[in-house]
């Protein structure tokens, strides 16, 4: 299992504090620092269901810069989006968890932090 952190954030802090209460075995990736490649962007996508939109902080000030918000939201341009997060990791939902079973969650409750661990 791995968690892909900005330790500034504190529903990653709260994620880390309750892996460690339940006696998970993860790895930490501060996503900011050690930057995901844009296939791992992608592999992480899939893991998780979802589109690159779905997992980008359009309130952003990289966002807001770029026009995210006008960009459209269709396989077209699917890669555009995946290389703004790669460029802009700040850009990336935190936190996110991959669990065992292969599948990934976007883990900013308690709830999606257990069903990680559960699966």
């Amino acid at each position: 299992m791995e968690i892909w952190i900005n330790p500034a954030c504190s529903k990653c802090r709260s994620a880390l504090t309750l892996l460690d209460a339940e006696g998970a075995d993860y790895t930490v990736r501060r996503y900011l620092e050690d930057v995901p490649t844009e296939d791992e962007i992608r592999d992480v996508l899939t893991r998780l269901g979802l589109e690159p939109w779905d997992i980008t902080r359009t309130q952003e000030t990289d966002a807001k810069e770029l026009g995210m918000k006008a960009w459209a939201r269709d396989e077209a341009n699917r890669d555009r989006w995946v290389r703004a997060l790669a460029e802009h990791p700040k850009l990336i939902q935190r936190p996110i968890i991959t669990a065992e079973d292969g599948t990934a969650v976007v883990a900013r409750t308690d709830e999606a932090v257990r069903d990680a661990l559960s699966r």
